[in-house]
């Protein structure tokens, strides 16, 4: 159970109740702030004051006074007419970020819900019920409008959630699950949807899965390198100390350690070889890059997670109601366009060392397409085809989003961030970049067997026992899809990393 209090959450919480379904609890030291946020608000009510949000219409539409009496129509038609998103919907998992992220930032007191609304989004979260969020249809700010009116929508018993292991009528599947629906009173329902947790549980996702694939691509590299008959020489410590950047010095050292001891190398010591080509050779300095980038990122996201991102904002010290622009998505844009960048570089150095594998001219004496039997069988040849098409569509989507604002509400909200879009298009660089490393992780795989009898260091030789326990040596042509496809899924359930970790000298990130 993860009990949370609105400062202290991490992307590894986060994470573990968007994919591992952990329990989420509302810590009790919370409700005081909460009950002096909706104090404000009941009192703005009650002195006819005009706030925004609370007794007025929104965007363009902020000095329409709406009366008294209405006051509950104004927020549950906010909530029908905003869930106006199309496409296909989020992933369960991500839908399950959304929710705790909301529920994170509305008890920090500054929002002026009610309890009673946090614990109906923690309820539907803890019961498995999973609102329909559309993904596409926010330009990211005043925050991601359309996907948290989808998802607000289902706790007001409207449209519809997954529950159970199939589509639901929201209104019958909180009744399943004993959970009244909300009515929502002033201020709730823009408390609600104002705020960029859609672009933050995405960006989750990416800041998790970019960890995993920059420790992977090391080894995976060190793998290439030494099959492809490389010097472990460019990674020496003594070099790095020289341009020190954080994420090069900890690539060199994973280099350096994943390719000692290693018969393979050992047995073209004193070649002519000057130089190795770019691919390999500066494989520290763009894994580096990529990993500095990464610790940015963690840490806008880790801000950003615990942050308030409403509007108006509640000081319940002073008893102000403020508008502000907290709601605006530019950090997490900006910092998913540049995790987008950082991801594509780490699957163009990956293809150009998966095609000197394969390439019979660069290969160092290794069979045509890293198949024993040349011509009758055709090996590896179009797993690089499916990786340079990859590569070639994450360039397409490394542009960044963040830079095009187009005026919404009548020009009320004239820049918007995007960061939504970027996200998205993060998370698809992801999976591409995860797929990349697989079919090089294959191509290494099969030409360290072809090395034979010369062994690999010892952490290669752990990840190419790890890969052999699932997918065969090559002998001859056969269906590769699933084969790519499970080399993915390696990379991400940790099958490969947890076989070579304990063999590097260092496996702390640097952040």
């Amino acid at each position: 159970m993860l009990t949370i209090n609105g400062h202290s959450l991490t992307l590894e919480q986060v994470e573990a109740v968007a994919v591992e379904r952990q329990a989420v609890a509302l810590d009790p030291a919370c409700l005081p702030a909460l009950l002096r946020a909706r104090a404000v608000v009941e009192q703005a009510m009650a002195s006819g004051e005009v706030v925004y949000g609370v007794n007025t219409g929104f965007g363009y539409l902020k000095n329409r006074t709406i009366p008294l009496a209405d006051i509950r129509a104004l927020q549950r038609n906010l909530i029908l007419s905003h869930a106006c998103g199309v496409g296909e919907p989020f992933p369960q998992e991500r839908v399950r970020a959304m929710i705790l992220l909301r529920a994170n930032t509305l008890i920090q007191g500054h929002s002026g819900v009610r309890p009673v609304v946090v614990e109906t989004l923690l309820a539907c979260l803890n019961a498995g019920i999973h609102p329909v969020v559309p993904s596409r249809g926010s330009v990211g700010a005043s925050g991601d409008l359309a996907p948290l009116s989808h998802l607000v929508l289902a706790l007001l018993g409207e449209g519809f959630v997954d529950y159970k292991g199939s589509r639901w009528p929201a209104a019958h599947a909180l009744a399943e699950a004993g959970i009244a629906p909300l009515v929502l009173e002033a201020k709730e329902g823009l408390a609600l949807i104002n705020g960029t947790q859609p672009m933050s549980a995405l960006a989750s996702a990416v800041v998790f899965g970019m960890g995993q694939l920059l420790d992977l691509a090391d080894i995976i590299a060190a793998m290439s390198i030494q099959a492809a008959l490389g010097s472990s020489q460019a990674f020496r410590a003594d070099l790095h100390a020289l341009r020190p950047h954080p994420g090069q010095v900890l690539s060199a050292k994973r280099l350096w350690q994943a390719m000692q001891a290693s018969q393979i190398v050992d047995s073209h010591a004193g070649c002519d070889r000057v130089q190795d080509a770019y691919s390999f050779r500066c494989s520290p300095q763009v894994h580096g890059a990529s990993r500095d980038t990464w610790g940015h990122i963690k840490q806008v996201l880790e801000r950003e997670i615990n942050a308030v991102t409403d509007n108006p904002l509640i000081l319940p010290e002073s008893g102000e109601i403020i508008s502000c622009g907290h709601f605006h998505g530019q950090p997490i844009a900006l910092a998913m366009d540049f995790a987008g960048i950082a991801l594509a570089e780490l699957a163009n150095i990956s293809e150009r060392r998966i095609e000197r594998l394969v390439n019979p001219l660069l290969n160092q004496g290794l069979p045509a397409f890293l198949t024993p039997h040349e011509g009758l069988n055709s090996g590896l040849m179009i797993a690089q085809y499916t990786a340079a098409a990859l590569v070639s569509e994450n360039k397409v989507l490394a542009h960044p989003a963040s830079v095009d604002s187009i005026p919404t509400s009548a020009s009320q909200e004239d820049h918007v961030s995007m960061g939504t879009i970027a996200a998205n298009k993060a998370l698809s660089i992801l999976n591409h970049t995860r797929q990349v490393l697989a079919i090089e992780l294959l191509c290494a795989c099969q030409a360290l067997d072809l090395r034979q009898p010369l062994r690999p260091s010892p952490a290669a030789a752990a990840a190419l026992a790890a890969v052999r326990e699932q997918i065969p040596f090559l002998q001859e042509d056969r269906y590769l899809s699933p084969e790519l496809e499970l080399a993915s899924r390696m990379l991400a359930d940790g099958s490969i990393w947890n076989a070579v970790k304990d063999l590097l000298l260092d496996d702390s990130l640097i952040a």
